[in-house]
């Protein structure tokens, strides 16, 4: 067996609660009272003693929510150890929250610490350009959160909020709970030829903070329009 070839693919280091190994993988470092919500079916592989628990009361409490709002099973993560995570091939992205709030779309929603305060909402401001509006998994406080993309994503900062800032809905994956926003709709003849009408929307943010977005306009599974 070739060692040095193996070893180009052994984890470095720990050095953060949550951390990419590669990109397409999650390794989060648990220990005994800091435990993670995460996607259920999304762990790969842990080191040491960690233990699951399919649908525990706090995503109980949120049963009516997950099936009208933006679905995303969770399972409670405890032990300590080394907990690694994946979902299909995605990209993974790890946010250190520092008394923050995102919001994030429930698909793209890999795992966070379990002390952050979440909940599904309702994006406001968008009714009328999506019937109810949208709905997002909104995650604050401070500690970690892991987000899916598919495909590299790109982190956009919406700067001093001189310039807005015009995501697909398709595209979006998490934003920063403070930025402003709106719907916006457009109709161009020259997209009349091809996989739509015509008629597209938009969401403008401004205001500081960031945006995620994924190179994918897959709508069969991302954010969902509820009418």
């Amino acid at each position: 067996m070739n060692q040095p070839v193996i070893s180009g693919y052994t984890p470095a280091p720990v050095t953060a609660r949550m951390e990419n190994h590669g990109a397409h993988m999650v390794r989060i470092a648990m220990a005994s009272g800091q435990d993670v919500f995460a996607r259920t079916g999304s762990m790969i592989a842990y080191e040491g003693f960690v233990q699951y628990e399919a649908n525990p009361p706090a995503v109980r409490q949120m049963a009516s929510q997950w099936l009208t709002g933006e679905g995303a099973p969770l399972m409670r993560c405890s032990g300590d150890g080394l907990l690694y995570l994946a979902d299909y091939g995605a990209e993974v992205v790890c946010l250190n929250l520092a008394n923050e709030a995102v919001s994030v779309n429930g698909t793209n929603l890999l795992a966070f610490d379990a002390h952050l305060q979440w909940g599904v909402e309702r994006v406001k401001g968008l009714a009328k350009f999506a019937g109810q509006g949208l709905f997002n998994v909104g995650i604050s406080g401070t500690g970690w959160v892991a987000l899916t993309s598919r495909g590299t994503p790109v982190v956009v900062d919406c700067g001093r909020g001189e310039d807005e800032t015009y995501v697909d809905p398709d595209a979006l994956v998490a934003w920063s709970s403070g930025l402003r926003m709106k719907g916006k709709r457009t109709m161009k003849a020259g997209a009349l030829i091809g996989r739509g009408s015509g008629e597209a929307y938009q969401i403008a943010f401004s205001g500081q903070g960031f945006v995620v977005v994924q190179p994918s306009e897959d709508s069969t599974d991302r954010l969902r329009v509820r009418g």
